[in-house]
């Protein structure tokens, strides 16, 4: 039995293709705009903390992880299996 364990996993992942996502800025970078506006950022990939980013990563993964030849378990769709 192996296992992995994948670095930075949830900013792997993809957002969907009609999403958008905004956030704030993250600390030490400007937050208000020479207009004098807040100003907010557009989100291009999945970052830690949001909500959507471990589904977006298993979005990315589980098809690898079928076309590399991996079966995916009945009883618990997180199992993969391969025999060889």
């Amino acid at each position: 039995m192996r296992r992995w364990d994948v670095v930075a996993a949830y900013l792997q992942g993809e957002l969907e293709q009609d999403e958008v996502l905004y956030c704030h800025a993250p600390p030490g970078y400007a937050t208000i705009g020479a207009d004098g506006r807040p100003r907010i950022w557009r989100i291009e990939k999945p970052i830690y903390g949001m909500a959507q980013a471990g589904r977006r990563w298993q979005r990315s993964l589980f098809p690898w992880l079928l076309g590399f030849g991996f079966t995916q378990c009945e009883s618990d769709p997180c199992v993969f299996t391969m025999t060889k």
